[in-house]
């Protein structure tokens, strides 16, 4: 394997399939072999997981909430994902350890870095849910935050399309894919993979970020491996 701790930043829409909202349990059981199987090779693998399958905080002022308050029903609805996470991991018998950006202790641990690190070495699965703890950032920043700390080699960002685009590739056939960006790119041109914050974050820690479709069987496993698909920022 090219890598060997990783951050593995699932989006909540992938965890949603073909439904308009919530958790399709047969993906979820299919990402959980993946990274168990990943896990079993000796990688080291943190996770992030989205909550927009559940809800969106950018959404909540168009429907009258405040946004700030918005935001931390965002944040508690990744804390349901990695929650169902975590249960199909233990279900395969991946230890695994959830820590949340805010207390909640009745289900989880807060996240302290030394701790999370620890939990890695001991070979065990870090699931990072509650966003990090604050309003205003996206669970992209969440993941570039998370990586830097406990000093990841990469950033893996499992999507619903095989990579970066310089339009959407679901509206546009003339589409073009890029193989490879520079961080500078993605800033100056504004492309639409990460927010800029996260990419920044990326950036200014060297931390390259790899786009890769999460519905093809394998392609956990073979981003970790270092192998051509995807799309790779550095």
């Amino acid at each position: 394997m090219k890598y060997k701790r990783i951050l593995l930043k699932l989006s909540g829409e992938a965890l949603m399939g073909d439904k308009n909202y919530g958790i399709d349990s047969n993906l979820l059981e299919k990402y959980s072999s993946q990274i168990k199987k990943l896990h079993g090779s000796g990688i080291e693998i943190a996770i992030v997981i989205g909550g927009g399958n559940i809800y969106r905080g950018i959404e909540a002022e168009e429907s009258g909430i405040n946004r700030v308050q918005g935001d931390y029903m965002g944040m508690l609805a990744t804390l349901i994902n990695s929650m169902a996470l975590q249960s199909h991991l233990e279900k395969l018998e991946c230890d695994t350890r959830l820590m949340s950006g805010f207390n909640i202790d009745q289900v989880c641990e807060p996240f302290i870095r030394r701790r999370a690190i620890r939990h890695l070495e001991k070979g065990r699965v870090v699931v990072f849910g509650g966003g990090c703890g604050n309003p205003f950032f996206t669970t992209d920043t969440t993941a570039a935050l998370r990586a830097a700390e406990i000093n990841a080699e990469a950033v893996m960002k499992a999507t619903k399309v095989d990579g970066v685009y310089d339009k959407d590739p679901n509206k546009f056939n003339d589409a073009t894919k890029f193989t490879q960006l520079t961080y500078q790119q993605v800033l100056s041109d504004e492309i639409a993979v990460m927010d800029s914050t996260a990419i920044a974050l990326c950036k200014d820690n060297n931390i390259p970020i790899l786009v890769f479709d999460i519905f093809k069987k394998g392609n956990i496993s073979k981003a970790a491996a270092g192998d051509s698909i995807g799309s790779l920022i550095s």
